[in-house]
């Protein structure tokens, strides 16, 4: 895994097939694996597919 290239914000959002905008609030609210280089956010695709695996992505259901 450690060979395994960053990718690019867009394309992590093309991969999960949502906006750029969702990614970048995944990360400021849902803790999504990512890594800042320089002015670039840069992702490992294993790490974010094992984060949306675990349900981090999916939408929180508000009780009350």
């Amino acid at each position: 895994m450690q060979n395994e290239p960053w990718v690019s914000l867009d394309e992590i959002a093309r991969h999960l097939g949502v906006s750029k905008d969702t990614v970048y609030r995944w990360i400021d609210q849902r803790r999504m694996p990512a890594h800042k280089v320089g002015r670039l956010w840069k992702f490992r695709v294993s790490q974010v597919d094992d984060w949306v695996h675990a349900g981090e992505a999916a939408e929180k259901v508000r009780r009350g």
